[in-house]
């Protein structure tokens, strides 16, 4: 089974769009690692991700709280971003680890600052910034992640 998948996104509407159906692979206990230079899109998946869950009021970037919370119907979804981050420490002085749980779904951004402390992630997403756009390559690193991209290419498959 192929454990990645590549696409081109030409603005931030097809990232929204992207983010919005990427939503409907996602279940709770999920970790997605997202990977990019600043201004790549990050939030912007986020935030199409979030619109997909039916989430509908306004979705920050949490660089400055390092993590915004949002609740989906039952589902907790935490968005972190660890930019700021200057040793991996940090991410266990913050007692982050009670949120990588099987009850919510964690997003996060610049996952490399808090070096080998965070759990395994199940999606790794790298957005490439390109002239004509995006480039996105998710890959598995997970059974659970195999499963979302197998239902990615085969909705019938689960």
């Amino acid at each position: 089974m192929n454990q990645h998948l590549t696409c081109h996104l030409a603005d931030e509407t097809a990232m929204l769009s992207f983010g919005a159906a990427f939503a409907g692979l996602l279940h709770a206990g999920l970790i997605i690692f997202l990977k990019g230079d600043l201004g790549a899109g990050k939030t912007t998946l986020t935030r199409g991700i979030l619109r997909g869950m039916g989430y509908q009021k306004i979705v920050k970037s949490p660089t400055y709280n390092l993590v915004e919370f949002y609740e989906v119907s039952r589902l907790y979804f935490y968005h972190f971003d660890f930019y700021r981050f200057n040793d991996p420490s940090e991410w266990e002085e913050a007692g982050f680890r009670e949120y990588f749980n099987a009850d919510s779904i964690c997003v996060v951004e610049w996952p490399e600052k808090a070096g080998k402390l965070l759990p395994i992630a199940d999606l790794q997403v790298s957005i490439h910034i390109v002239e004509s756009g995006r480039n996105i390559e998710i890959h598995a690193g997970t059974e659970a992640g195999k499963r979302c991209l197998k239902h990615w290419r085969d909705p019938e498959s689960s």
